[in-house]
């Protein structure tokens, strides 16, 4: 079980928590076991639309990987250069 809490902003909707708090899962299984790259990036599409600035996106990547150890960064670079198969990140 983890023992961290996922980057949130409490003034978002319940619906906007959700989907962010889908792309910190989404990102966990890249790393941890492997996902569909398509589902991965229409994920990361869904988090856009609750976190739309690049600068509001790395604050909350960062804090997700000082937390976790996975970058939001690294996958989503991974992810551009391999659009189709299975996204599986090396920790």
């Amino acid at each position: 079980m983890k023992d961290y809490q996922y980057p949130i902003d409490l003034n978002w909707t319940t619906d906007e928590m959700v989907l962010v708090v889908n792309m910190w899962d989404a990102l966990e299984q890249v790393y941890e076991k492997g996902i569909p790259t398509q589902k991965f990036l229409s994920t990361y599409k869904a988090f856009k639309t609750v976190v739309r600035s690049i600068g509001e996106e790395r604050r909350l990547g960062r804090e997700f990987e000082e937390l976790s150890g996975y970058s939001l960064y690294r996958a989503l670079q991974e992810a551009k250069t391999k659009t189709d198969g299975r996204l599986k990140m090396k920790g």
